[in-house]
């Protein structure tokens, strides 16, 4: 029987776990006895806390999507400006958590299997939809609302497209501050008058 307290904990520990076997191994080649070895677990406690592979690959994604959130809430939290809330945005996309080499495999495993998973494509559209959002509030301060959903529709293609070449490239720290240093630069140049 398991000990009152202790899913939390196992349930952290199999989600990182996988994020280091898809690192390692990439999706297709992740198992349920990969992840559990690397988790120090049985692999039956993988089906009694996720239902199987699927629902545990699943809960990954949706704590990669909450670090995300958290980040944001964390730096806006005392307030700001639509301005900085822009810059925060970025810098959210590539804070440290993302830039690690477990965290940017999954992410591209997960991008592309959500292309042939219908459960892994709600999860990307929430991500995207999360990531337009964000930005057309923050944009409508400055913008008119069409103005401000195109505004935001360009910054989240340059995010993502800068953080991907991050990626595909040295995948180093000092690559992925250039990359959000360039994002920020776009971002703020879609604000009229520099949001003065």
């Amino acid at each position: 029987m398991p000990k009152i307290g202790m899913e939390p904990i196992r349930r952290q520990q199999l989600i990182d776990a996988t994020l280091d076997s898809v690192a390692e191994l990439g999706l297709h080649a992740t198992t349920i006895n990969t992840i559990s070895k690397r988790a120090g677990l049985s692999s039956g406690i993988i089906a009694h806390y996720f239902g199987g592979k699927q629902g545990l690959i699943e809960a990954t994604v949706r704590y990669l999507l909450n670090n995300l959130k958290s980040n944001l809430l964390q730096k806006t939290q005392g307030g700001c400006t639509p301005k900085q809330r822009l810059m925060f945005i970025v810098e959210s996309n590539f804070s440290s958590m993302q830039q690690q080499s477990s965290t940017t495999r999954t992410w591209l495993s997960f991008w592309v299997q959500s292309m042939h998973d219908d459960s892994l494509h709600r999860l990307q559209n929430v991500n995207a939809k999360r990531l337009h959002s964000n930005l057309a509030s923050s944009f409508k301060a400055y913008l008119k609302p069409e103005q401000a959903h195109e505004a935001a529709n360009l910054a989240a293609a340059m995010i993502d497209g800068l953080w991907l070449r991050a990626v595909l490239g040295k995948a180093n720290e000092g690559e992925f501050k250039k990359a959000e240093q360039q994002a920020k630069h776009y971002v703020a140049s879609l604000i009229p008058n520099g949001g003065e």
